[in-house]
């Protein structure tokens, strides 16, 4: 169950109470206050984690408390500490505060970990308060209540390429002919329901080269404003160093022309966040195995107006597959935020010349 949504209610622990106490001994006359403190209280954490990819384990589990932390004990003996609570979220979620709608942490890298609960303190046992004047206090200090928060967490998606497009035009097709992600397939709108990541390797050894792809549920127009799948799903585009826009040169999809197509998953990305107009973008013409010549005609001219990257392709056959998984390897490599720049392939006459790795078999060997 694929959940990118959750809101959750987490209690840091309170502070122990202080303790009034009297140090009572033979041979210790007079032997003056001894309570000792409370102990503090546990704090409520959360750290990235990818052993989880989806937020599904808050939703059916959204109250989360910390331990409190115990009372102080006679003879200056100080309470236990209480234990913290840790929570693991996927890479790639973003924390709000669900009152205020602030920003509270994005998690971007793994092992990220940040404190959204701090416990309370513990109070202070009757042995603080003695003076000359006030030798055998009876004051001591209650623990302070650990901070008690609401936080609505959003799921984004790590993906380097996003594939986009009307419903039915082949992305699900496509992921799972360039990785081994398996999607549901079937010739009718909104078959996905939920985003498909896959892994794409590309170019061979020693230079082999891998990217993640999201097939997204299929976009219409008015998306940005609820229709359909796409606001729930949109935000997963955020996060994409690239974007492929599929578009249906067949008859099957109904649509007449495929040029309007494109203008409106544009405009529906662009009012859903301006930014991801300005992304680097990919244009594929897919299932040109059973194309319209006129709509293949209308696209390709407006490509060119555009000075857009057009490839043709048929997951089905196959045609066109492999130059569209270089492309956007190249374009990932280029925009991805960290990269390490090497050729994605090297000619058969200078693969021999690679040694193996020496961790390898033919290495030790």
């Amino acid at each position: 169950m694929f959940i990118d949504e959750a809101r959750i209610r987490v209690k840091a622990g309170d502070g122990g109470n202080g303790c009034m106490a009297f140090r009572r001994e033979k041979f210790v006359p007079r032997g003056g206050p001894s309570g000792g403190d409370g102990g503090h209280g546990g704090d409520v954490l959360m750290e990235s984690s990818l052993s989880h990819n989806t937020l599904v384990h808050f939703r059916f589990n959204p109250e989360h408390k910390s331990q409190r932390g115990g009372h102080g004990l006679g003879s200056n003996c100080s309470g236990y500490a209480g234990e913290h609570t840790i929570l693991k979220v996927p890479v790639g979620t973003v924390v709000y505060d669900d009152e205020t709608g602030e920003l509270i942490h994005d998690f971007s890298r793994v092992n990220e970990s940040i404190v959204i609960a701090r416990g309370g303190r513990g109070g202070r046992g009757n042995q603080h308060f003695a003076t000359s004047t006030h030798q055998a206090p009876r004051e001591h200090e209650l623990g302070r209540s650990g901070e008690e928060k609401n936080f609505r967490l959003e799921l984004r998606l790590l993906a380097d390429a996003g594939l986009v497009g009307y419903p039915n035009v082949g992305k699900s097709t496509l992921i799972s002919r360039v990785s081994a992600a398996k999607p549901k397939v079937a010739n009718y709108e909104f078959t996905t329901l939920e985003p498909n990541l896959g892994v794409v390797s590309v170019g061979d050894w020693p230079h082999e080269q891998s990217f993640t792809i999201a097939d997204l549920p299929g976009l219409i127009e008015g998306a940005h404003l609820g229709a359909g799948l796409g606001i729930q799903f949109l935000k997963h585009i955020e996060r994409t160093s690239v974007i492929v826009h599929l578009v249906d040169v067949s008859d099957g999809s109904g649509r007449p022309d495929p040029v309007e197509d494109y203008k409106v998953i544009t405009a529906e990305l662009k009012s859903f966040d301006p930014a991801l107009a300005e992304k680097p973008t990919l244009l594929v013409a897919a299932k040109i195995d059973a194309a319209n010549p006129d709509k293949l005609k209308k696209l390709r001219a407006m490509a060119k107006r555009r000075k857009l990257p057009l490839y043709e392709i048929s997951a089905v056959t196959g045609e066109g597959i492999e130059p569209l998984k270089f492309a956007v390897g190249e374009l990932v490599q280029t925009h991805r935020p960290i990269t390490v720049q090497e050729p994605l392939e090297v000619p058969k006459k200078h693969r021999a010349h690679y040694p193996p790795p020496a961790n390898s078999a033919k290495g030790r060997a």
